[in-house]
């Protein structure tokens, strides 16, 4: 008999729309106060959730969801950083 495991669900900073944490990238908060894109979602520091979604990113951007979730001001260069990677991303 097969055991049904919870699907852990995270809620996205740009669109606020709950996801499967699995269909997301994390963005992590180092405690060097550096900002980096999770892919393994497993490194140290505060993370927050974001679709796999150049839209999402500018989203996040404009409604200052990274923010609100670091408790700090995010530079405008993590933003762009972060929307390049994206769109690598994206075309996989």
């Amino acid at each position: 008999m097969k055991k049904n495991r919870k699907i852990s669900l995270r809620r996205c900073v740009g669109c606020s729309e709950m996801k499967p944490k699995n269909e997301l990238l994390r963005v992590v908060k180092t405690p060097e106060d550096e900002f980096l894109l999770d892919e393994t979602g497993r490194k140290n520091g505060r993370g927050a959730y974001i679709c796999v979604s150049s839209e999402c990113c500018e989203k996040a951007a404009k409604n200052k969801g990274f923010q609100r979730s670091f408790k700090q001001e995010v530079p405008a260069e993590v933003y762009e950083k972060l929307i390049r990677e994206i769109k690598i991303i994206e075309k996989r």
